[in-house]
């Protein structure tokens, strides 16, 4: 089979008005980036006609814990939509963009693969659109603002040790995880402190951007972020400092949805993109918002397991945007699995061996997400994600212990290698669940009014499957501020290992006798949730020993090599 890249290069691509076209919009209502490129950007008439249309059904794509390589939820969500599309229904995917810091690391892109893949693909996975450029920009600006008025003789009488707001990049950097600012003569340049860098996946403009549901609501929720406190111990938001106005200038073209094609031609609307392990994890509520009434089935991803993406999915991005899930499509595969069972260091050609036992011993992996799931009242269908290397032996093995946990539904989706005619199938198997079983009734792990101490353990003992939470003094006093603070009400949002159900990303499977470990709590007043961490999470990634950037090169004639 030819690579993701190979394939890519050779689609012929829908111009992007034929399918703008499908979702029942115009010329009038795209800004064209290109040929094969638009934003969807609606007149606010344009928009409320659109959402007088009847919702579509809605359904979440997740997946079990993953091996360092990810198991395909995306490449998943992409061929369902073109199944969806095979058996005569109208389909579109909802998508994050990708971060140029996987892109060049460890993971490659995040557009799909084989014949389940966006396009163009190159374009989508190296800087898009500009949104991450202009949700970079407006992070730093904030920054700027601030350390200019620490030197302006500091009116707001900032408490130095307080500043939580740090800098933002695009690329996994090591090295400024941790940065000395204004080194030198202070006269010149501004008052010496530590500070450091995010990726700007991780960026809580990006989170903000993510959950709000129009551009006056990005401003209001800039507004809202927690920069520091002053001497005093009083709030210091980014209104204090009169950001907001500029910050959300540079997010004007921003806000709106991209609109792409899948290869078969199906819509896609890519939009936002924050890292699941350290933010929610989901592509916009804006886009969601919109593609609900264009089409008959709308397909998202959540990032990494259902313990992260998935969870914070139900709990922060649809009580933020009023949509809940027809069903969920839950991923796995069988190299995942044999990876929870065997204890062995992840190895690309060592997991393709048959290893029928292994797969047996990681099954509990699998069968605490559809718990999870099922603990939302939504039907789940497991899709195994299929490999050439994977055996009947083993995928019977998956199978009957799916059915056998309480899934809805078992299908194998071989969307990578045939496209829409590899997961009609498991297409058909969704409608006909969803069509059984009806509108489901909200449920969720906990409700807001619960104490914050409560809420973060309802996720950890529901979810994670753990005894009992314990907090580091450091957590316990953030969150007693947080209350006083009024900050008590908020949705949480768990900063955790993805390779793990626990916080300890060498305990794979479904472990037992374990507890949850805060070791800090922090505040995205912005993007209305509480951030707990547990244990070390970094928030700048770093590279690995090989960078997949030392794989991609560019000929005279401008084509690209080694992009995956």
């Amino acid at each position: 089979m030819k690579s993701s890249l190979e394939i890519a290069q050779e689609a012929t691509l829908k111009p992007i008005k034929e399918v703008a076209k499908i979702l029942g919009l115009t010329e009038d209502d795209l800004e064209l980036h290109g040929k094969v490129i638009a934003k969807i950007a609606l007149s606010k008439e344009r928009e409320a006609e659109i959402k007088k249309q009847p919702k579509g059904r809605y359904v979440l794509v997740t997946a079990i814990n993953p091996t360092p390589a990810g198991e395909g939820k995306t490449t998943t969500a992409i061929g369902l939509t073109q199944g969806l599309n095979k058996i005569g229904k109208k389909a579109v995917v909802t998508l994050r963009q990708p971060s140029l810091g996987p892109v060049f690391g460890i993971k490659g892109g995040a557009a799909g693969a084989g014949f389940s893949q966006v396009l163009p693909m190159e374009e989508i996975n190296l800087g898009f659109t500009g949104d991450f450029s202009k949700i970079e920009s407006s992070h730093n600006l904030l920054s700027a603002l601030l350390d200019n008025h620490i030197f302006r003789k500091n009116k707001l009488d900032f408490d130095m040790t307080s500043i939580a707001w740090r800098r933002a990049m695009d690329m996994n950097d090591r090295a400024l995880r941790s940065t000395v600012l204004a080194a030198g003569e202070p006269s010149v340049n501004g008052v010496t402190r530590l500070s450091g860098f995010d990726i700007t996946a991780a960026s809580e403009i990006m989170a903000l951007m993510a959950l709000a549901k129009d551009l006056p609501d990005v401003k209001r929720r800039i507004s809202n972020i927690v920069v520091g406190r002053n001497k005093e111990g009083k709030i210091i938001t980014a209104k204090d400092l009169q950001a907001p106005g500029a910050m959300t200038a540079l997010l004007k073209h921003a806000v709106k949805p991209n609109l792409v094609q899948t290869y078969e031609g199906a819509p896609c609307i890519m939009h936002i993109g924050p890292f699941g392990n350290i933010a929610t994890g989901t592509s916009s509520v804006i886009g969601d918002l919109l593609a609900v009434h264009m089409a008959d089935y709308v397909l998202t991803e959540a990032g990494f397991g259902s313990d992260l993406g998935a969870e914070k999915f139900f709990n922060i991005k649809c009580r933020a945007s009023g949509l809940f899930p027809d069903a969920v499509v839950l991923v796995t595969t069988v190299k995942a699995l044999k990876y929870h069972g065997n204890g062995k260091p992840f190895d690309r050609e060592q997991i393709k061996e048959p290893d029928a036992a292994s797969v047996k011993k990681g099954l509990e992996n699998l069968g605490k997400h559809i718990e999870n799931m099922k603990s939302f009242g939504v039907p789940v269908v497991v899709a195994l994600n299929h490999f050439p290397h994977d055996t009947d032996e083993e995928i019977k093995i998956i199978e009957e212990y799916s059915l056998s946990k309480g899934a809805d539904g078992f299908s194998i989706s071989k969307g990578v290698a045939l496209g829409g005619e590899g997961t009609v199938e498991l297409a058909t198997k969704l409608d006909d669940l969803i069509t059984k079983a009806g509108i489901p009734t909200p449920k969720f792990t906990y409700d807001l009014e619960d104490e914050i101490e409560t809420k973060i353990e309802k996720i950890s003992k529901t979810i994670y499957g753990a005894d009992g939470v314990v907090y580091s003094k450091k957590a316990k006093d953030v969150i007693a501020q947080l209350k006083t603070d009024g900050y008590g009400n908020l949705p949480i949002c768990m900063a955790k290992t993805h390779l793990s159900i626990t916080d300890d990303s060498s305990k794979r499977g479904a472990p037992k006798g374990f507890t949850i470990n805060i070791a800090d709590v922090r505040i995205s007043a912005g993007a209305e949730f509480i951030f707990p961490q547990t244990g070390k999470i970094l928030t700048m990634p770093g590279l690995g020993p090989v960078p997949a950037a030392n794989n991609i090169d560019i000929d005279d004639d401008g084509k690209i090599t080694g992009l995956f």
